[in-house]
């Protein structure tokens, strides 16, 4: 069985213990905490500078793979406690693994400290993972290799697994779609996965995570990963960001309050990063977004839904019927490349294409990027009109040339959207689309918000 975690996050539906307890010390919520974001692929962290750059037709796969993961979510597809049997008796099972799997995993990570003393770890953070998780020693099935030392529980004196019968582990259910399984201790076990059953697998924990200078979270509630199989770069772990009272999010919202937002930095496959990401969780000036209703969807209410009700292409809209705005649509920021339903991609394809290539030859498709031209992204920027992605409410998203498109290998550069094949397939907007653009989620007053210029 090939396993790895499953990326995205109700509000806090319940308190846990270990909220409660925050509660009681803090009556009053703490300065916004603010925490640097890279790119998997970036080279602004030093201890990256070995990392050798995914090609970006994997990278693509990738974006393929985490596309069918929410699909399966929205579908229920998922794994019960009867694969549980080579973690709770290892001994008893002999198992392949599949370090590289091709896997849908995020693309930016922060640095968090986790134990007492801590230690730090460089962690995926995902809007579409409802749980958080780290790889853990002794790794008893398989750990993928991470820059630094796997979480070592027995290093931490404040660190504590968590049996069968407490709240959180009847809450996995929710957070990951699969069922908690228990060891022959009472101690419960975690399945993060996708619908290929690929992710992560271990023990529902308990210790201190340190976030920022001086900034703590005692009690948070994680799964220590005995088995982590897939491609997920050298990161340590999943931290998730999604409305589901297990996610990292819900668990510091008493702390600092129902309120987050980051700013995603530039990347291309071709080694150019931005620099300034963030995240930030707590409660920003909000004067300068515009807003969209937030909207929850009964198949998967941890995920962030908005409603994409127009697209226009240098001041003029689209010519698509409403019929094709109306499939479910959610913002992710693990998602690479925005998809679109059939009818409202082949519009703005074909108004792209018909600007682009009066200067720029088109070519073949580069994997799931079927509208491709010769020429570098600096020299087709310059006659890439200004696209808007319109939202209910008033809200909308003003794409730069970066936003629009991509150069996925010198000397070829394509549009950064892609098709939904199939009509019942949710429409995402993608971090490629969300990039240099400061994005709040405001889950006190249901709102998604947008504003320009957040980082670079």
């Amino acid at each position: 069985m090939m396993l790895i975690f499953s990326l995205l996050f109700t509000l806090l539906l319940a308190r846990t213990s270990s909220v409660r307890e925050i509660r009681e010390v803090d009556q009053h919520k703490h300065p916004a905490l603010h925490l640097p974001l890279y790119h998997v692929q970036g080279r602004q962290d030093s201890d990256q500078t070995s990392e050798t750059p995914l090609p970006f037709s994997e990278a693509l796969a990738l974006d393929r793979t985490r596309v069918m993961f929410l699909n399966s979510r929205l579908a229920k597809k998922n794994t019960t406690a009867a694969d549980l049997g080579r973690l709770i008796d290892p001994k008893s099972v002999n198992v392949p693994l599949n370090p590289g799997v091709s896997l849908g995993i995020a693309n930016y990570y922060t640095k968090v400290g986790l134990g007492t003393p801590p230690t730090y770890y460089r962690v995926v953070v995902d809007t579409g993972s409802s749980f958080s998780w780290i790889q853990c020693e002794p790794c008893k099935v398989y750990c993928h290799p991470q820059i630094g030392s796997y979480f070592n529980p027995s290093a931490s004196r404040t660190y504590k697994q968590l049996s069968c019968d407490t709240r959180q582990c009847s809450a996995l259910e929710v957070a990951t779609l699969n069922d908690p399984g228990c060891t022959s201790s009472n101690v419960c076990i975690y399945i993060s996965t996708y619908g290929d059953t690929s992710g992560s697998m271990g023990y529902l924990s308990r210790d201190s995570l340190s976030l920022g200078t001086g900034q703590a979270l005692p009690n948070f509630v994680f799964g220590c990963g005995q088995d982590n199989e897939g491609l997920f770069g050298k990161s340590a772990g999943i931290f998730g960001l999604a409305r589901n009272e297990l996610s990292m999010f819900s668990q510091l919202s008493p702390k600092y309050g129902s309120v987050f937002s980051y700013c995603l930095p530039t990347n291309t496959p071709l080694g150019k990063i931005g620099s300034g990401g963030f995240l930030s969780i707590g409660k920003p000036s909000l004067s300068s977004f515009k807003f969209t209703p937030m909207l929850s969807e009964p198949q998967d209410p941890t995920l962030y839904f908005l409603k994409l009700s127009a697209i226009s292409v240098a001041g003029r809209r689209l010519g698509v019927a409403a019929s094709g705005y109306r499939v479910p649509t959610i913002i992710d920021s693990g998602t690479t490349i925005s998809r679109l339903t059939a009818s409202v991609y082949k519009v703005l394809r074909q108004e792209l294409v018909r600007i682009i290539s009066s200067e720029y030859q088109v070519t073949g498709a580069y994997s799931i990027l079927d509208a491709c031209f010769k020429g570098t992204s600096v020299e087709i920027s310059k006659i890439v009109p200004k696209v808007q992605l319109i939202f209910n409410g008033g809200a909308d998203l003003d794409l730069a040339p970066h936003n629009v498109i991509l150069e996925v290998e010198k000397g070829t550069t394509c549009l950064a959207f892609a098709n939904n094949s199939d009509p019942s397939e949710v429409a995402i907007i993608g971090n490629q689309q969300q990039q240099t653009i400061e994005v709040v989620y405001d889950l006190s007053n249901s709102r998604i918000g947008f504003a320009t210029g957040g980082c670079h």
